[in-house]
């Protein structure tokens, strides 16, 4: 690769209308220049878009605005955290072009054309916060063009096969992970499901600037490919691997590694799984000095505490509530809830839930987290007790812990490491090169 790729960010899908404002002009191959608040509605086989007091501009299935330089374009009412517990609308500035495309369902996808590097700025931002130290944000840039660079590959090679992000559903097992294969009209998504991305809403640091510049080209390699980079807000101490979250294969670079300077050694047995969930070990994310968070984490991420070790209790009809809404399935009176398998940092990737009426295997991670709260558990590495009409879940960590652990690099960084070691002890056996200029 010589040159800087530019990529598709889907930043709101399946839309009934879409709103906003051009900042500056924007032209398309057969209007234009045109500036202002703007609408687009979809009407069979069409997009309407109208700006100012609903002056239509044209009628067409794709509509591609090119930005003027330094002109900006605002979305009203953009959904981030999207079904996590701190999901919200806001709206969001967005630099460069413009894409409104028909769905097959008659709705919109909104999609925004970028230079990677000037994506990634906004990615930086967006995922910590860019105050946090520079060796963090070198090492955030890295991580986040290998897995966007790595992901695009893979998404050429198996685009005539079928996606790997779902397997059918079995009697009485049902075992379903999530992948960024499942978006077809763009590269990858603005939110937690692929890489946050807010666009210019955040303020891009000087530090962001600087982390994106000094870092421009490189990525993580392994023997020769670029990584397919994971990462997670904190892993509780040990991080997980892959197949635990996603795809029943092994990835060298993917594997559980202590999140701290001495070894803890990898979960096996349920008894191990509640010692260590039940216990505060030494780790670079087990940390509560709310200065070092504040320069670390996104306003919105600071409202979630405990994210280290976490307790959630529920009444026995409220969990049957959940369980009915998010399967779908009445299990009738809930009585047990059985891990039956584990990975290294004790993240649950199956489980059984019995009940009167029903009893389901299911998995994997994100699924268990899924179906056991009103949004997501914050991991499903825990434990759970019924005492009387009462379920408690004891819990570790913030994410499926695969890879990087956020907290924890911020708090390396803050240490005295560099951006390299940082990646060097999160991913084994890697190598750091640079791919373009």
């Amino acid at each position: 690769m010589k040159n800087e790729p530019k990529i598709t960010v889907g930043i709101m899908d399946w839309q009934a209308e879409v709103s906003g404002r051009l900042n500056g002009n924007f032209r398309e191959n057969k209007f234009g220049p045109v500036s202002g608040r703007f609408s687009a509605k979809p009407e069979p086989g069409m997009i309407v878009f109208s700006v100012e007091s609903h002056r239509e501009i044209c009628r067409s299935p794709l509509i591609k605005l090119t930005a003027d330089k330094e002109s900006t374009f605002k979305l009203f009412n953009v959904t981030i955290g999207n079904s996590f517990h701190w999901e919200r609308t806001e709206d969001q500035t967005f630099q460069r072009d413009l894409i409104l495309q028909l769905r097959k369902d008659g709705t919109i996808a909104v999609i925004n054309e970028i230079p990677l590097d000037d994506y990634l700025k906004s990615v930086i931002s967006s995922e910590m916060n860019a105050a946090a130290p520079i060796e963090f944000l070198k090492a955030h840039a890295i991580l986040s063009r290998s897995w966007l660079l790595a992901g695009l590959d893979r998404k050429k090679k198996t685009e005539t096969s079928i996606p790997a992000a779902k397997i059918p559903e079995k009697e009485r097992e049902i075992i379903r992970w999530y992948d960024r294969e499942d978006h077809d009209l763009f590269d990858v998504c603005s939110d937690d499901h692929c890489q946050r991305y807010h666009g210019i809403t955040k303020v891009i640091s000087e530090q962001a600037e600087e982390a994106a510049r000094e870092t421009r080209g490189m990525v993580i390699t392994y023997q020769d490919e670029i990584c397919d980079t994971r990462y997670s807000k904190a892993c509780g101490g040990l991080t997980e691997e892959f197949d635990t979250a996603w795809d029943d294969e092994r990835v060298p670079y993917l594997g559980s590694i202590p999140d701290a300077s001495v070894r803890h050694q990898p979960i096996r047995t349920e008894e191990e799984a509640s010692v260590w969930i039940l216990s505060e070990p030494e780790a670079y994310c087990n940390t509560k000095d709310e200065r070092l968070l504040e320069k670390i984490l996104p306003d919105f991420d600071r409202q979630t505490k405990n994210f280290f070790r976490w307790r959630i209790e529920y009444s026995r009809t409220e969990l049957e509530e959940i369980l009915q809404e998010k399967s779908g399935f009445d299990f009738g009176t809930l009585q047990e809830i059985v891990p039956l398998r584990r990975g290294p940092s004790a993240r649950i990737s199956r489980i059984k839930i019995v009940g009167s009426k029903k009893s389901i295997i299911m998995g994997k991670e994100l699924e268990i987290r899924r179906w056991l709260s009103k949004n997501h558990l914050y991991s499903s590495a825990f434990v759970v007790t019924a005492e009387g009409k009462r379920f408690i879940f004891h819990g570790a960590g913030w994410g499926h812990g695969v890879g990087l652990c956020q907290i924890g690099a911020a708090v390396m960084a803050t240490r005295g490491f560099s951006a390299e070691e940082i990646l060097k002890h999160y991913f084994r056996g890697i190598e750091v090169k640079k791919i373009y200029l």
